[in-house]
């Protein structure tokens, strides 16, 4: 029965009946949260385990049982499956957040021991690598200019990949293209350092330099780049094409006025994240570009050395010194891709298309 008045649900007795359920208080996840922390250290203490990892594991299975046991006697099976499933979700969540926060952790520790102005502003030259001192000046270089040339190589090719996919490619061609894209998707780096090293220096009789790196690295890119583009593209609703069409604008006026502009702000991303997907590579770094221990300026003439190169060959060392080198130029290798993704949202929300009067 209803109340005609109010259309609310009323009982046969004439009592309203209420559509809200009994929850949980809002302080009950944080609590239970630090009630399964302590349960879980007490596990581990008891238990004789000495990894903090496996406290958290226990920890985190005793509040997802808990939170489940509590939603089903409070809430009721509906509301608990909700619970269980954003439980399950947080703890998903914070099994991939702690690695990554304990790795950073980990390398400012011992990145910061060496790392100052002098570290940033000098090469090893003619330094020892097992005595302290040098610094990583020439890997800095050679790293942007190897990404700088890569990026310039990729992004350029890319973009056009992806426009014409987007907006022209149609039938056996089109398929192609799309094909091998996915193709070169998943070609691991090594290979891309094989390709160039035969044809580039091996069949061609160039030497290695920080271009034969470059090249290798934009191979390795522009599929990231035709995708992530490509992707942009699409989201772009077709009344806006339509529109700019109908005005008599012609379709690559409209792709390069309407379409690309509405789009910048994710092909920024797109870009920004595969050159964050090149910036450490190894491998074709140490087949083409050999690393060197001084400044060399020219990316198209002789060895040339890159940051995470530096960081394998200090690593390789093995010593005390080489070891503090190898966590600093680490450490500069995340801020510099910390940086660049920085410097993408910037962009992006500089290009972006304002909706706003």
């Amino acid at each position: 029965m209803t109340d005609v008045m109010t259309e609310r649900p009323v009982a046969t007795g004439g009592h309203p009946v209420s559509l809200q359920h009994a929850r949980l208080p809002r302080w009950t996840p944080p609590v239970l949260a630090l009630v399964a922390a302590a349960a879980g250290s007490g596990i581990g203490l008891a238990a004789g385990l000495d990894s903090r990892v496996q406290w958290g594991l226990i920890a985190a299975l005793l509040f997802v049982l808990g939170t489940f046991t509590l939603a089903v006697g409070v809430e009721g099976a509906r509301q608990a499956k909700d619970r269980l499933a954003t439980s399950l979700v947080w703890m998903a969540f914070l099994l991939a957040v702690v690695p990554l926060a304990s790795l950073l952790w980990e390398t400012i520790a011992r990145g910061v021991k060496v790392l100052d102005g002098y570290f940033l502003s000098t090469s090893m030259g003619t330094l020892p690598d097992a005595l302290p001192g040098g610094g990583i000046y020439h890997a800095i270089v050679g790293t942007l200019e190897q990404v700088g040339l890569a990026t310039l190589i990729a992004a350029p090719i890319g973009l056009l990949t992806a426009i014409y996919l987007v907006e022209y490619g149609r039938g056996k061609l089109a398929k192609a293209v799309t094909f091998f894209v996915d193709v070169m998707t998943g070609i691991p780096s090594i290979v891309a350092g094989l390709f160039v090293l035969s044809v580039w220096i091996l069949i061609l009789g160039f030497g290695p330099s920080g271009f034969a790196g470059s090249m290798a690295l934009a191979i390795l890119m522009m599929p990231v780049v035709v995708r992530s583009t490509e992707e942009m593209l699409k989201l772009v609703p077709n009344e806006l094409r339509e529109a700019s069409l109908a005005l008599g604008v012609p379709k690559w006026r409209t792709i390069l006025k309407v379409v690309l502009p509405t789009s910048v702000g994710g092909i920024t991303t797109g870009v920004m994240l595969a050159i964050a997907r090149i910036t450490g590579e190894t491998a074709p770094v140490l087949l083409l570009v050999w690393g060197a221990k001084t400044i060399n300026n020219n990316p198209f003439e002789g060895a040339q050395q890159s940051l995470p190169l530096y960081v394998y060959q200090q690593w390789q060392i093995g010593s005390e010194a080489a070891y503090d080198r190898a966590w600093a130029a680490a450490l500069v290798l995340i801020a510099f891709v910390m940086i660049l993704n920085l410097a993408a949202r910037g962009i992006a929300r500089w290009k972006a298309p304002k909706t706003g009067r």
